[in-house]
């Protein structure tokens, strides 16, 4: 592993500069929160840091901060409290259920919202030092290898798959992200925060260098939503999903009024399926309907060779997933 120089930065416009000042001097910076994800990419020689910037020593971006606008909530919160927030658990159940997904409890209580947002593919092409398009090659290994976990909707050139929970569970809630930067602060929708391989096969995020993800803001609930999150695992711990729902109804009684759902394995970025939301909004919705919903959640989907057993299990995930929000008492 690389020597490297550790910073604790005090505020968020310090540790601009500390990223800054790095790259001025021709280093390489790396912004740390939890630090899981950067520890992984570090011990495999994908990132090589001359200088780690820790803002675990930044004051107040760990808290979920209720307003009349909604709620903000710090990006270094971890997930562990975040999914076990009252707030978040009641009204925003959907992304209380998805952080208390990820991986093992050990990894929760240090792993946070903004790292789990912007951790970068677990492709083994990727982590085990192939020269790929994510590692600034001209080649996709998976095309043609081993793609049993990739991508089925929005593959090309490369075929990774998005792997956080969180941000699935976001794109639903139509959160936005505030993110800082040299330039100062700006509010991205999730649903713009996201970058297909085709915009940009090097990145995954609209992240400019030496910008964080300070936060996230949610809008205030209806007190007729209902949201939930539901994954499917090859394994029970440390793993990631293979297929994602994640699932907001608006209930008028038994009329649903307004639908976001939301796939997660199954893209590279946090994948919405704007047919089934038409397909839901506005109706009662019976088994006949969600089977419908579960149709329409796989239309235009493209497997490779190996993945193509995700095209059932997304359809299957996003009926159950419908008819048990929208029929629980």
């Amino acid at each position: 592993m690389k020597t490297f120089t550790n910073t604790n930065a005090q505020t968020l416009d310090q540790a601009v500069a500390l990223v800054q000042q790095a790259r001025t001097d021709g280093q390489t910076a790396s912004l740390v929160g939890g630090g899981s994800d950067l520890l992984a990419l570090v011990k495999d020689f994908i990132v090589k840091p001359d200088v780690l910037v820790n803002l675990k020593t930044i004051k107040g971006l760990d808290q979920v901060v209720p307003g009349a606008g909604g709620v903000d909530i710090g990006g270094l919160i971890t997930l562990d409290a975040l999914g076990s927030h009252p707030m978040i658990r009641s009204q925003y159940t959907v992304l209380a259920e998805a952080a208390e997904t990820v991986a093992t409890p050990q990894i929760r209580n240090v792993g946070t919202l903004a790292g789990n947002v912007c951790q970068r593919p677990w492709c083994w092409y990727f982590r085990n030092g192939f020269p790929c398009l994510k590692n600034g090659g001209s080649t996709c290994f998976s095309v043609g290898g081993e793609n049993q976990f990739h991508a089925i909707f929005g593959g090309g050139p490369s075929y990774i798959v998005h792997p956080s929970d969180t941000a699935t569970a976001l794109v639903a809630l139509d959160a936005k992200f505030r993110v800082v930067g040299p330039s100062g602060e700006r509010m991205v929708p999730a649903t713009d925060f996201f970058v297909l391989p085709r915009q940009d096969a090097a990145r995954e995020n609209i992240l400019a260098p030496g910008e964080v993800l300070s936060g996230v803001q949610l809008a205030p609930t209806p007190p007729v939503r209902r949201s939930t999150y539901n994954k499917v695992l090859d394994r029970e711990a440390w793993t990631h999903a293979v297929v994602s729902a994640a699932v907001v109804l608006d209930m008028d009684k038994e009329i649903c009024r307004r639908a976001s759902v939301v796939l997660g394995g199954v893209a590279p970025i946090p994948w919405r399926v704007p047919n089934v939301e038409r397909l839901l909004a506005g109706q009662r919705i019976t088994p006949d309907l969600a089977a419908k919903a579960g149709e329409a959640a796989v239309a235009g989907a493209q497997p490779l060779a190996k993945n193509a057993y995700k095209v059932p299990m997304t359809k299957a995930l996003v009926r159950r997933t419908v008819l048990a929000l929208a029929t629980r008492a």
